[in-house]
């Protein structure tokens, strides 16, 4: 009987394994040459040690740097071995490793791909869950998917982004005019001044009482605006103004303007679309005047937003007929919510723009003075358009409204949320600078949408909110220092000019000013572009023979834009 001698075992007194041979010196008996040390992990299957039936078929390779060795001439090597890949996919067939890299959102596994086939046999499509998880987000996906579309197509219909809209300048500049200096709004930004309280020095006019049953005004129980045709309004520029004329001759102030005037002044670095301001200096006096057909007795609508309105003028959503329609409905809101009973407030002196027996609208004229400088006062004609007893104390109001004329543009709509500031800064912040210079205890704002998106005749009252001016002020970020620091330094630089008549133009494109010297019969000529009266204007659409027809083409179109928004 052949016997297994099993040999030595050398000790390793330094480590675990056996010794290196070349520092120990032990000679282990048939010890296998060439075995490489292959390192394993604890997850892998060890099938077998060794295989010593395995065919060779790399021989020694003459000139190779292994001296003819190679990894996989061992028997102790499984790399191509494949002999344990059927146990091996048995016992993965049991094994599921969750997936936990990051997804796109657009990749779905479930998801057939495009092949021709499926799309006749529907069967070949690979199997989908059905649970609940993935149905909703099915659905929300399709949500998403619609909402998208919806995006989409309000976006193509619309005009270009305001960034890349044009805006034209409120005044043609001539050639033979020559540019004295041009002010970017970065520089109004530092500037502060502080003034002391302003004195009376003369209220014209008259005022009625403010009706506060329309405080109680909501969306829901809104009430239609009226139209006063026979009531008078008056926009008169400061020269034309007699009062300040007399003021003037007095000596009583060196710089005049209006309340419309120095409020475009302050809230200059809000505007985007251009306006201009006639400057005279005369003696030692300096007048500020708004030219004849200018804008600034206009109301902007639609300002600061990011989309633009249509270029065409004689579209209805147009910046000027919005401008216009702005103003009407700011007219008629402001002697609406009075009570008239024919109980008024009488100042001083009578409206000084009026005839003998005509009928004007309810407004008072307080021309008040401010300390620029030691020798140096400013008068301004300020308005206010009614009173109010609050506490045995009586108060002057500011009357103003806020006009929607289309959801489309805004994104919001009034009947379901109320919004002010976000395409309106500018001009609530001029109303606001309005308030606080003619001293009013408080100033309301009233909310008027159309009745229909496409009639801009027919409105209604939707809600009247109340503001203290000082309070509102610190609302929209309106820094009173800052605003008397822009027509101080405004004033100062005209004041070192010489006798003259100038002109300062917002720039249509650019957050600048620039003062131009123009000849002293400039303007003097020129088409005076007042609102057009609404008998003149263009019509909503009115039913001709065929009436039914013609209101439910428009109830159909009305109900189209109805499921837009509330899709």
């Amino acid at each position: 009987m052949v016997g297994f001698e099993v040999g030595a075992v050398p000790f390793n007194p330094d480590g675990w394994g056996p010794p290196e041979s070349s520092a120990t010196g032990l000679a282990v008996p048939n010890h296998p040459s060439n075995v490489p040390f292959a390192p394993f992990s604890r997850s892998e299957k060890l099938g077998r040690i060794a295989d010593w039936t395995k065919n060779f078929s790399n021989q020694a390779r003459p000139g190779s740097k292994q001296g003819g060795y190679h990894a996989s001439d061992s028997a102790f090597d499984f790399s191509g071995d494949d002999s344990f890949a059927t146990l091996a996919a048995d016992e993965d067939s049991s094994f599921r490793l969750v997936d936990t890299s990051a997804k796109s959102h657009h990749y779905n596994p479930n998801r057939p791909k495009f092949n021709p086939r499926w799309r006749f046999n529907p069967h070949n499509a690979p199997p989908q869950r059905r649970d609940e998880e993935v149905e909703a987000r099915k659905r929300e996906a399709e949500k998403e998917r619609a909402r998208r579309d919806r995006m989409y197509n309000n976006r193509s219909q619309m005009p270009q982004r305001r960034e890349s809209s044009v805006f034209k300048s409120s005044v043609d500049i001539q050639p033979e005019w020559n540019m004295l200096d041009q002010i970017p709004f970065s520089t109004f930004s530092k500037l502060s001044f502080s003034v002391p309280e302003p004195e009376d020095m003369l209220i014209c006019g008259g005022l009625e009482f403010y009706d506060r049953s329309y405080d109680r005004i909501t969306p829901k129980n809104f009430k239609p605006l009226e139209r006063f045709k026979n009531r008078n309004f008056f926009k008169v520029t400061t020269t034309d103004d007699p009062v300040i004329r007399r003021l003037a001759n007095e000596d009583k102030a060196t710089v005049f303007a209006t309340d419309t005037i120095l409020s475009t002044l302050m809230c200059a670095p809000r505007s985007v679309y251009s306006w201009d301001i006639v400057v005279q200096r005369v003696g030692n006096k300096l007048f500020l005047d708004k030219r004849d057909g200018s804008q600034l007795d206009l109301l902007s609508v639609h300002e600061t937003s990011q989309e633009p309105l249509p270029d065409v003028k004689d579209d209805i959503n147009s910046i000027h007929s919005l401008s216009v329609e702005a103003a009407y409905i700011n007219q008629n809101f402001s002697q609406q919510v009075l009570i008239r009973d024919g109980n008024k407030v009488a100042f001083e002196e009578p409206n000084p723009f009026a005839n003998e027996g005509e009928e004007v609208a309810s407004v008072a004229y307080r021309y008040r003075r401010w300390k620029l400088d030691d020798d140096m006062y400013l008068v301004s004609r300020c308005e206010v358009q009614s009173v109010l007893d609050i506490n045995n104390q009586r108060s002057f109001l500011t009357l103003n409204a806020l006009n929607e004329f289309d959801p489309k543009y805004s994104g919001v709509d009034w009947r379901q949320k109320l919004e002010t500031q976000r395409n309106n800064a500018n001009k609530l912040a001029k109303w606001t600078a309005q308030a606080l210079l003619a001293g009013a205890d408080m100033m309301k704002l009233g909310y008027v949408s159309r009745v229909h998106p496409r009639d801009h005749f027919n409105h209604v009252i939707l809600a009247v909110v109340g503001y203290k001016p000082r309070d509102f002020a610190t609302q929209i970020n309106l820094n009173t220092s800052n605003m008397w620091g822009i027509v101080k330094s405004i004033v100062d630089l005209c004041m070192k000019l010489k006798e003259g008549k100038y002109v300062l133009v917002k720039d249509p494109s650019k957050p600048q000013v620039r003062i131009y010297d123009v000849p002293q019969d400039a303007f003097e000529n020129d088409y005076v572009e007042e609102p057009l009266p609404e008998e003149e204007q263009v019509q909503p659409p009115s039913e001709d023979a065929d009436g039914v027809d013609a209101n439910a083409a428009t109830n159909d179109v009305e109900d189209k834009d109805t499921s837009n928004v509330a899709a």
